[in-house]
């Protein structure tokens, strides 16, 4: 039996003091929404203060989107892109091999497609040709002789790679939204929400998401709107459904313009999928009508990723540019048995992982693990990082050896910013880019070591002990007798959950428990708990080891977010546990 996790409680409501203004707030908006204090107090906390931004918040519309052409260099994307049409000339666009490149790869493909280009995509094999806008990736592209490529979800820090293909005489337009470095490549537009002086108001847009403003910024040309024989509106309802997968599989912030494109873009693809989404849906054993962003980051997204970890991402595209069902059908299967392949490779990397781990780091004082083994795939080892900083609660790089030299992924924890630790390394590192969560890298073989050392020793000035302990954000403490019918039905209406909107975690004091708990499934803690004559069903997934240290107790306090279960036909609320004092 494994250990129980330790947590640190962090309850909202203790650690901010809501100032007068924002008092005010809740106690307006309260009355103007009709629902409880309690809700309304953590829209308050979440920035959702007035009646107008709750109506953003619940009820989001397309004319909602910011301008597209609030991005520098959008008129200049916008005007070669018309060129390069009027002209007849060969366009390719160029993805990242993971969901939110192949993503909005599909989706720019799709679109430049209807208008009539002579367009074609390609994405780089992970082993072969490397990360990103590659200068291997530039070799394979002369095979399609473009005179346009478009970057999608990379090459914001491509300077050398964008001179090598102007040389060629390609010109290259670039949607991205990671880091840049301190060039910009030379490219004839650069979209990217974090490049300095780009006055889009959002900046937390996926790859796929900046594709899509593209799309939106190319719908505004009255030459473009002319080739398009469809309703403009719902043509982009039909792409939203590419950004929602690509968005709540890159695990970006799910706020602001973010939210309003996967709030729509669920809704559409719950509705009416397209035929490759549908296909992929139901491949995955999911039901129509009821796909979340859970089921994206935790059903859909793997399998996506699963061809181009351990074959040819490519084949993502093809699925995902598929206009026959049957077709794409036959792609989602393939990609099914691949994502099944994917798992095995992945849970023999982990078990091998762990005892490194085990053996050769001293995980109570170590502040980071860094682990290298040759022989361990590319295209499962950032899936397995994620797992050990799950499992060990910290900064995790896991590499392997291409090419001669250690490629590798890391993943951080909650207030450590990776990008930031491997900057403060950059002299041991050949290339490095990513964001404060995760990031790829490449050292050279002899100076692993030195590496190694040196993001311990960054890892050990930025780590306080607090930041090595893992904590649960909890909202607000409430009563059980709060949960009432209309309060599980407004706090579903708060989804799409993700980043910076997580689902509301509560916490109940001193709650009695009724009869004896139970272990379910392989290891799920069952209970029911009473408060007053109010009992509810609670259930802690992955919780079994906590029935020891409860079976005995009258009274626990516990720390939940509320879900719903079936029972008699019927939606019932359900509390899921995630810590149990």
């Amino acid at each position: 039996m494994t250990p129980v996790r330790e947590y640190r409680w962090s309850v909202r409501t203790e650690t901010e003091v809501l100032s007068p203004e924002a008092a005010e707030a809740v106690k307006v908006l309260s009355e103007q929404l009709g629902i409880s204090p309690i809700l309304t107090e953590i829209l308050v906390s979440r920035g959702i203060d007035t009646f107008e931004k709750a109506r953003l918040y619940f009820r989001p519309q397309l004319q909602d989107l910011h301008d597209p052409f609030k991005f520098r260099d959008m008129a200049s994307a916008v005007e070669r892109i018309e060129l390069a049409l009027r002209r007849r000339e060969r366009i390719l666009v160029y993805g990242d091999y993971d969901v939110d490149g192949t993503d909005g790869t599909a989706m720019l493909w799709s679109f430049l497609t209807k208008l009539g280009a002579d367009v074609h995509y390609f994405v780089p094999d992970r082993i072969r040709d490397g990360y990103g806008l590659s200068t291997q990736g530039i070799e394979q592209v002369k095979t399609y002789a473009p005179s346009l490529l478009i970057a999608v979800d990379c090459g914001i820090t491509a300077v050398d790679q964008v001179d090598d293909a102007r040389t060629l005489g390609i010109d290259v337009i670039i949607c991205d939204h990671h880091e840049p470095s301190e060039r910009i490549p030379n490219a004839v537009a650069v979209l990217d929400p974090l490049r300095p002086e780009c006055p889009y108001e959002f900046k937390y847009l996926c790859g796929c998401g900046v594709a899509f403003k593209l799309i939106q910024g190319l719908l505004q040309s009255p030459p473009i709107r002319n080739r398009i024989h469809e309703d403009v509106n719902e043509l982009l309802y039909q792409y939203l459904q590419y950004v929602t997968l690509a968005t709540a599989a890159d695990i970006v912030p799910l706020v602001g313009e973010n939210r309003t494109l996967v709030k729509l873009g669920l809704e559409c693809m719950n509705r009416n999928p397209l035929p490759c989404i549908r296909a992929l849906i139901e491949t995955a054993g999911f039901q129509l009508g009821k796909i979340s962003t859970g089921q994206i980051v935790f059903g859909l997204a793997p399998r996506i990723n699963a061809v181009g970890r351990i074959g040819d991402a490519t084949r993502a595209v093809d699925l995902l540019t598929s206009t026959s069902y049957e077709q794409a059908c036959e792609i989602a299967r393939v990609m099914e048995s691949e994502n099944t392949q994917r798992r095995k490779i992945d849970e023999e990397t982990f078990l091998h992982a762990q005892e490194l781990v085990e053996t050769l780091l001293n995980t109570d004082n170590d502040c980071a693990i860094v682990l290298h083994e040759a022989s361990w795939h590319p295209g499962v080892i950032g899936i397995v990082a994620s797992r050990l900083v799950e499992r060990y609660y910290r900064p995790t790089i896991l590499m392997t050896t291409v090419d001669g030299v250690a490629k590798g992924s890391a993943r951080s924890i909650s207030g450590f910013n990776i990008h930031e630790a491997l900057k403060r390394c950059e002299d041991k590192i050949l290339q490095f880019g990513g964001h404060k969560y995760a990031a790829g890298l490449t050292v050279e073989i002899e100076k692993l070591d030195e590496f190694r050392e040196a993001f311990q020793q960054v890892a050990q000035e930025l780590l306080s002990d607090s930041l090595k302990t893992p904590v649960i954000h909890i909202d607000t403490e409430i009563f059980l007798t709060d949960i009432t019918p209309k309060f599980v039905r407004v706090l579903a209406e708060f989804a799409p959950f993700g980043p910076e909107n997580m689902r509301p975690i509560f916490a109940a004091r001193n709650v009695e428990l009724v009869g004896q708990p139970r272990i379910v499934g392989k290891n799920h803690l069952r209970f029911k708990v009473r408060s007053g004559n109010f009992v509810m069903d609670a259930i802690g997934f992955n919780l079994g080891d906590f029935l020891p240290r409860i079976q005995n107790r009258e009274r626990i306090d516990i720390a939940f977010s509320l879900d719903e279960s079936e029972y008699a036909g019927e939606l019932v609320p359900q509390l899921k546990i995630r810590d149990i004092k």
